[in-house]
């Protein structure tokens, strides 16, 4: 993946955070990060050069991130959306078309992936 892939992770508990922005990294992303929707927006407002979004369903605030994915869809129609959540079962009409859902605990080897495959379709 070539440097100037920007992705967003979008993830409340900071561990998780972490890990999958290291394994985003070392994969060759630049990756932006906030812990709620609100935050994620923000981001998505000021760095137009992000083309996929990763987000977490449960967070705190006024979206949780299936909200927040059909607002991005609204929003930003080019940008690539991934949910992960470890406690909502999420199908595909509940997320907008042509995004994935990936259930926790995920394989970030996965993800990496599948963000490849969806920034070269």
């Amino acid at each position: 993946m070539s440097k100037d892939t920007h992705v967003l992770v979008v993830e409340d508990e900071p561990l998780l955070r972490l890990n999958i922005v290291d394994n985003l990294a070392d994969a060759g992303f630049v990756v932006f990060e906030a812990s709620n929707a609100s935050e994620a927006i923000r981001v998505l407002n000021e760095n137009h050069d992000i083309r996929l979004v990763f987000t977490d369903v449960d967070m705190p605030g006024s979206m949780d991130g299936i909200r927040l994915a059909a607002y991005i869809r609204d929003r930003w129609p080019p940008l690539k959306i991934i949910v992960t959540s470890g406690y909502r079962r999420v199908s595909d009409g509940d997320i907008p078309a042509e995004s994935h859902f990936f259930s926790k605990p995920y394989d970030p080897r996965k993800i990496v992936r599948s963000m490849q495959q969806m920034l070269t379709s």
